[in-house]
């Protein structure tokens, strides 16, 4: 656990911890370098309680200070913790208890539930909870990895092993937990949801991925172009870009500029015969023409997603297999 001024909700956070039913545990609790009064509460903690140990990290910013506490972990198996949210008091138990089901090679994982300390948790956040929480009720995590991150930082156990297999907190890359993601994908491991919520989320102004410039761009199209091309792309398919909009533009740069050719089509009749970076925009329906095509869509509406999925059904085509939704 990484923590940075976070005095106001440490507390809560560490008293989730010691609550837990399962008390076999050690947590590595790092300061980053805090201004406020949370290297003296991890330490009065520590002093409390030995299975809380406390270190400072050298280097500055989030992972660099997961790293600096990874070397001092004892236990096989390991979760993240975030300073400023809370743990029911059964987490620690259920995810050990899922895990034992199916040993290494495999990751388990739950659902979330966002809150405020004041006020009503916004419909965005609600809505990726209802998300997450369906996919680990019907384990669909890598089905759905190129919308958003399927697996919150804070909501995975994995055996060492298996973490240092897929470069434990090595790669200085963020969203840091959607590129774990990726990285459990790549190396195949199995993702076993649970259908129970083990992470309370808190939602504050002054969180990261709120406030932080690499969290800006919330699509994150870059890192899923770059996975998708070492994991999922396959040569000589022929690959399309579906979606003409703004986000259709920003994949379709990003597509040549990796030196990607490409069909890009849309349903917009203002568009269709255009070219825009020396691309020509085609009707939809040149999928059907195609020999077995790979389709990354940037459609954002959930109805227009649905009228692809529906589409793509009739025309033989399968999620996974030929069609990945970007958003």
């Amino acid at each position: 656990m990484a923590a940075k001024d976070t005095a106001p909700y440490l507390p809560a956070c560490l008293d989730s911890i010691i609550n837990q039913t399962y008390e076999n545990w050690e947590l590595i609790a790092v300061n980053d370098h805090s201004s406020d009064d949370s290297p003296q509460i991890l330490e009065a903690y520590g002093k409390k309680d030995t299975r809380i140990r406390v270190f400072h990290s050298k280097r500055s910013s989030l992972i660099p200070t997961l790293k600096e506490g990874y070397p001092h972990i004892n236990g096989e198996l390991i979760n993240r913790m975030d300073s400023d949210d809370k743990m029911p008091d059964y987490k620690l138990q259920v995810m050990l208890d899922e895990w034992k089901e199916h040993d290494k090679g495999t990751i388990v994982a739950g659902g979330t539930q966002h809150f405020v300390d004041d006020g009503q948790v916004g419909d965005g956040f609600l809505r990726y909870d209802r998300w997450l929480n369906e996919l680990a009720r019907t384990s669909s995590h890598y089905e759905q990895i190129y919308r958003e991150c399927v697996i919150p930082s804070h909501c995975w156990l994995i055996h060492k092993d298996d973490f240092d297999k897929v470069g434990a907190f090595e790669p200085e890359v963020y969203p840091e937990d959607y590129d774990l993601c990726f990285r459990f994908y790549q190396a195949g491991l199995k993702v076993v949801g649970i259908d129970k919520v083990l992470h309370f989320w808190r939602d504050r102004t002054e969180r990261i991925s709120r406030t932080w410039e690499v969290y800006k761009d919330n699509r994150y199209f870059e890192l899923k172009l770059r996975y998708f091309l070492k994991i999922d792309r396959e040569e000589p398919r022929p690959l399309v870009l579906w979606g003409a909009g703004r986000n259709g533009k920003d994949m379709a740069k990003l597509l040549i500029a990796n030196q990607q050719s490409f069909h890009w089509v849309c349903d917009n009749e203002n568009k269709i015969g255009k070219d825009v970076y020396g691309i020509r925009m085609e009707h939809y329906k040149v999928v059907k023409e195609l020999e077995n095509p790979q389709i990354i869509t940037v459609v954002a509406s959930p109805d227009g997603r649905e009228e692809i999925t529906y589409t793509l059904g009739k025309w033989g085509k399968y999620p996974v297999q030929d069609y990945w939704f970007f958003l």
